[in-house]
């Protein structure tokens, strides 16, 4: 019997391998874009079973939002300590007991009796989601070749932008099939999947400093994100003068202050922040921010007007949003290619500049009698806006750091996706909120003040209020849907000149030719 080799591997520099056989190349890709998508789609997943959970729970809205956030907050606080122990312990066993911990939380939240144990399990399965997010990336740019490398990323962001709505759909199937306990089956058995590949076909690289673990910056880098992030997510119903949204900022912003000051300092630090210097770090990440923010921000726009406004229900709701989905895993793929051709300067502006467009299309087409056609020509400018600029963003940024950082250059590259979402929903999902009150409100005129108030609180409950208005139904029920239309232009309106502004400032951050020093070393394969 002969004995079977060992994947064929080269040694690259600081400890990285190089695949060179295609068919381990592709192993490895398929167990990092399960792993990813298993943990991008329980980011939503949940939402959907929003009802369903505070019935099952006897929960308040504030409860089952923090069954939503737990998960987000500890997913984000967690990237960047994870993807820097990857690099110091190994990314094939971070991987390894990541997926592991993750079917575990998972099934846990599945069996959860009570909300408060469900959120204790959310946020465990975020810490364990964050041991496998940041390394999925960080094994492709430390494993591949570059000639391959920007196709394996291009694969990555398209599974990445997707799968969050991709979630969203299978999801809503989930909950009216077997209800919401059946969600957590898909993310387990898709971790189980990837684990088994990766075990197999992974090889193990880690960076080959000894330098001690940055416990310190670590600390501060939690606390900024947590901060920023629940400033964020709290905004859009607490207000941004609520205690607690004032409250997140300063823990956000002193935790950021004291992780650069203490990274300026230290020896060995956790993150560079000097590399930020480099214009094409600096033009990735707020590529990615933008995209995100608008990915993010345009979900909290186009699923109340899809879901109340045009009657669709929670799955027909999804199902609407995958043609841009599909469009942004097209374009991601293509985007590398691209990028090879007339530069990931003008790729990262093209699309940031379809995206842009995406939003006035939505702004100018969409209306109630117009219905779900007139939103068609703005998704579809998006879903290829925002999949041609995540490749080569997220290449920027990966390619700035050494191959011996790419655990802490993959959680940077997340951090960015986490903290532009949040900053999208707060942002839009304020405007909206905000331009919706001041508009229903001419129009409420003569209505009993209990129905007034409901129909103030969002157009949901203006549109539940009025089937008890009687004779009021119709005129209350239209008006809300218009002031929500109104309100939803503005919104877009001011996400589009948001990303034009951004478009120019990353048109003057990146370089003409952008790419990565050679003496850092991450180019060479």
């Amino acid at each position: 019997m002969t004995a079977e080799r060992p994947p064929r591997t080269r040694t690259g520099p600081v400890g990285d391998s190089l695949v060179t056989d295609p068919r381990q190349r592709r192993a490895i890709l398929i167990a990092v874009s399960l792993a990813l998508l298993a943990v991008v789609a329980s980011v939503t997943g949940l939402n959907v079973a929003q009802p369903a959970l505070a019935v099952d729970f006897g929960a308040s809205q504030s409860t089952v939002v923090w069954i939503m956030n737990g998960y987000v907050l500890s997913l984000a606080a967690l990237l960047l300590p994870m993807g820097a122990a990857g690099d110091r312990w190994g990314r094939k066993p971070v991987l390894t007991v990541g997926l592991a911990a993750f079917a575990v939380t998972s099934a846990a939240a599945a069996v959860a009796p009570t909300a408060g144990v469900m959120i204790a399990a959310r946020v465990l399965n975020g810490a364990s989601a964050a041991m496998i997010m940041p390394v999925t990336l960080a094994v492709i740019t430390s494993n591949f070749p570059v000639a391959d490398r920007g196709r394996a990323i291009g694969v990555w962001t398209g599974v990445g932008g997707a799968g969050a709505v991709l979630g969203m759909v299978l999801s809503a199937l989930l909950v009216d099939t077997w209800g919401w306990r059946s969600l957590f089956v898909v993310p387990v058995v898709l971790v189980l999947v990837s684990s088994a590949v990766a075990w197999r076909c992974v090889p193990d690289s880690r960076g080959v400093a000894q330098r001690p673990f940055d416990v310190v910056g670590c600390t501060a880098s939690v606390l900024g994100v947590v901060g920023l992030i629940f400033f964020f997510h709290e905004v859009p119903d607490r207000g941004w003068a609520a205690p607690g949204t004032i409250t997140g900022l300063a823990v956000g912003v002193a935790g950021t202050a004291g992780f650069v000051a203490w990274q300026l300092r230290h020896p060995a630090p956790l993150l560079d922040v000097r590399l930020f210097r480099e214009r094409g770090l600096g033009g990735g990440t707020l590529t990615l921010a933008a995209v995100f923010a608008v990915h993010a921000g345009s979900s909290v726009l186009l699923y109340p007007l899809l879901q109340t406004v045009f009657g669709f229900t929670s799955l027909l709701s999804a199902a609407a949003l995958l043609p841009m989905a599909v469009l942004m895993m097209i374009a991601s793929g293509f985007a590398p290619r691209l990028a090879a051709r007339i530069g990931a300067r003008a790729t990262m502006a093209a699309g940031l500049g379809l995206t842009a467009a995406g939003l006035v299309l939505l702004a100018v087409f969409t209306s109630v009698e117009a219905g779900f056609p007139g939103v068609v020509p703005g998704l579809i400018a998006l879903g290829i806006g925002m999949g041609s600029a995540m490749p080569p963003a997220t290449e920027a940024i990966t390619g700035a750091l050494p191959p011996a950082d790419q655990g802490v250059a993959s959680a940077l590259n997340d951090i960015a996706r986490e903290l532009g979402a949040a900053v999208g929903i707060a942002l839009l999902g304020a405007m909206l909120a905000a331009g919706y009150r001041d508009d229903v409100g001419r129009a409420l005129d003569g209505v009993p003040p209990a129905t007034a108030a409901a129909a103030r609180a969002g157009v949901a409950n203006a549109v539940e209020a009025a089937r008890g208005a009687g004779r009021l139904e119709q005129p209350l029920a239209g008006a809300a849907s218009h002031s929500f239309v109104h309100a939803l232009h503005s919104a877009l309106w001011a996400g589009a000149v948001l990303v034009a502004v951004l478009l120019v400032v990353v048109l003057a951050l990146l370089p003409k030719s952008p790419g990565t020093s050679p003496a850092r070393g991450n180019r060479a394969g």
